[in-house]
């Protein structure tokens, strides 16, 4: 599958896949940016993309900065349509105690593209019984 990227801002990085296994490529900030404890910011990467119809990119976290940084992807995972044309934007926010430095270049966030299945809707008056029926939240245990 080919995707293709048009760089918006000559900052712009395309994205690529560090390993040869991996399932997201790598998002990059074009801006120098600071995100205080408790805020949330939409970074730009200067880049937009043309998806085969059928198709999604999720715009997903790092885990390195989650973990050591408690910086994660607020809405995640984000969902880019494959008609989308605009500027892939990466909301993120900090949960940690310290400001978070964001440098131009950076890797911000992953892009995981993923096939997009199409459901019929039929309304119904009622659904099929099963053992859980409607037990939400805890219902198999902690």
């Amino acid at each position: 599958m080919k995707i293709k990227i048009l760089r918006l801002n000559e900052a712009a990085i395309v994205p690529k896949y560090a390993h040869p296994n991996d399932a997201g490529l790598d998002l990059y900030s074009i801006e120098d940016r600071e995100i205080l404890p408790g805020e949330s910011q939409l970074i730009p990467t200067g880049i937009s993309i043309e998806l085969s119809p059928g198709t999604e990119a999720q715009v997903r976290p790092r885990s390195g900065l989650a973990l050591k940084h408690q910086i994660t992807v607020l809405n995640t995972p984000g969902t880019i349509d494959a008609d989308y044309r605009g500027e892939i934007g990466v909301i993120l926010i900090n949960h940690g105690k310290t400001t978070f430095k964001i440098n131009k270049g950076m890797k911000i966030a992953q892009l995981v593209i993923a096939p997009v299945i199409h459901a019929e809707i039929e309304e119904v008056e009622q659904l099929n019984s099963t053992i859980r029926g409607d037990n939400g939240f805890g219902s198999s245990g902690f």
